[in-house]
């Protein structure tokens, strides 16, 4: 959902997964397009409005402003204008006292619909959790609106939501090769919190960051860039983390020899066969099951993976058995794939028998394969439960309830491609676990917080671990982590029960690293 996939399109690696990365969903109303023409972009534009959430059984009175913030080059010359929603908890006598978070999806090209109305904003998407939800969509009360503890600014990435890049033709001076890129979208992304803290008087505010998926990549480099200029942190919260491409399944075809993601990913099948029942002889509980394949992924599975050919019969034959305990995959299909399967694949097969698929992002959901007999699951069903009522529910809280936006069109996904994945020294798969590091390096007491769904077949949770486990930094700086897995997916927040609990670890985290 928040397309870190799209980036795979870029390199090469995986077309098959094209059908997993959204069009320009930008709805193309005729009875707007003519104030769209004439919209000014090279001038911000706000709405201001008020409202009260009841968190956990307390009401928060706050302010919103949804708007368009423009940045400028060195020559002060309009490049682009990104749209923000801003809450603010109405009754603080001294804003700039008070913690801020800033909060964005991934992709590269997703806006933040997804954390506004799915974990965070005040007002959230009402969801069926038995089934599909059938329209007319509705927005609900957000029992566990982060509001409680911290002011809130979702960010929609350039290319994306209200906001558009402010070319030549429009009287400014942006290009797309100006943002797409990992480096051009985290200057963007620090230009926009140096110029937002710096007009609503933040500078000395507890400040946070709050990614997803991609959005932990971005915030990587962001941290280190904002840190760069004197813009300190108290903390970096990740949710469903990826800070290099090469520990995904998918990069393997194009790095054979490399068994790591094979390891990586195998807890998140053993927990996705364990939902479905798949299991032989099914664990009663899903923790010490996971603890267990931990232990094999690290351990005998390496040694196997590693030996390659070498790896004698019996030991093949052994490892194909476990592998079949652990993920409920046919033997003769673990071995047919010697040893190594992907996740698109495992999508594709593990429910195979009725002809259906189980979900990439979050594997509780499943859905009917498109082609039964293809290799890899074409779709993903978590998409096809939530896209619509998300869609639907944003765009009418914003015209509606927020009062912005109505002469223009929403992109919920823009086209960000070709994404620029080089850097200055880059070598290999896209990683930004330099960054993070060099962040806590240069600040000792910076506090990450990292939470991931067990479900999560796009970003493991034992890939986000493993890739804490191995900053380059001092190990005494690995206290500055903490950990939190969830029955859910890669959007923890869709499951009720996970929702309060990232809620309440979140807000416990925030309320621990900074003094009042």
């Amino acid at each position: 959902m928040k397309k870190f996939l799209a980036g795979l399109l870029v390199l090469g690696l995986f077309t098959n997964l094209q059908a997993q990365n959204k069009k320009d969903t930008t709805a193309h109303r005729p009875d707007t397009a003519e104030k769209a023409a004439s919209f000014d972009y090279k001038k911000p534009h706000k709405s201001e409005t008020s409202g009260t959430v009841t968190v956990e059984g307390k009401a928060i009175s706050y302010k919103a402003v949804a708007g368009l913030l423009v940045l400028k080059n060195a020559d002060d010359q309009p490049t682009i204008s990104m749209s923000y929603t801003y809450y603010y908890k109405a009754d603080e006598k001294d804003k700039s006292q008070r913690p801020i978070t800033f909060i964005y999806n991934g992709g590269p090209g997703s806006a933040t619909l997804w954390l506004h109305m799915g974990a965070w904003g005040p007002q959230k998407v009402y969801l069926n959790e038995q089934g599909r939800t059938k329209a007319p969509f509705r927005t609900v009360n957000n029992d566990f609106s982060l509001l409680d503890v911290s002011d809130l600014v979702f960010i929609d990435a350039p290319g994306t939501g209200f906001g558009k890049i402010i070319t030549k033709e429009m009287g400014g001076a942006g290009t797309p090769k100006d943002f797409f890129g990992i480096d051009q979208d985290g200057t963007a992304f620090t230009d926009f919190i140096q110029k937002f803290i710096t007009e609503n008087n933040r500078w000395n505010s507890p400040k946070y960051l709050f990614g997803e998926s991609y959005g932990t990549f971005r915030s990587a480099v962001v941290s280190n860039l904002l840190l760069q200029r004197g813009i300190g942190l108290n903390g970096v919260i990740l949710l469903s983390q990826l800070l290099t491409y090469g520990l995904m399944t998918e990069t393997t075809s194009q790095n054979p020899g490399d068994g790591l993601p094979f390891q990586l990913v195998l807890p998140s099948f053993a927990a996705t066969a364990w939902y479905h029942h798949k299991i032989p002889n099914q664990p009663a509980e899903l923790e010490p099951f996971l603890r267990e394949v931990e232990q094999f992924a690290l351990n005998d599975y390496a040694v196997a993976l590693n030996k390659g050919a070498t790896l004698d019969a019996a030991s093949f034959n052994k490892i194909a058995e476990k592998l079949h305990n652990y993920t409920g995959l046919p033997v003769d299909y673990i071995k047919k794939a010697n040893l190594r399967i992907i996740g698109p694949q495992f999508e594709q097969t593990l429910l195979g028998d009725s002809s259906s698929i189980t979900g990439r992002l979050d594997s509780r959901f499943s859905g009917k394969a498109i082609d039964p007999l293809s290799e890899y699951a074409e779709y993903d069903p978590m998409d096809a439960y939530i896209d619509a009522p998300f869609t639907a529910t944003f765009n009418n809280y914003m015209r509606t309830t927020l009062n912005f936006g109505k002469e223009l069109d929403y992109k919920t996904f823009g086209n960000v491609h070709p994404w620029d994945f080089k850097r200055r020294g880059f070598v290999g798969f896209p990683n930004v676990m330099n960054d993070l590091a060099r962040a806590m390096i240069y600040d000792p007491d910076l506090k990450v917080m990292l939470n991931a769904g067990y479900f999560d077949l796009g970003t493991p949770y034992f890939e986000g671990i493993y890739e804490m486990q191995h900053l380059p930094m001092p190990a005494e700086l690995q206290k500055n982590i903490q950990y939190a897995q969830y029955k859910s997916g890669h959007m923890v927040y869709l499951h009720k029960e996970s929702l309060k609990e990232l809620h309440d670890n979140v807000a416990k985290f925030i309320q621990s690293t900074y003094h009042n």
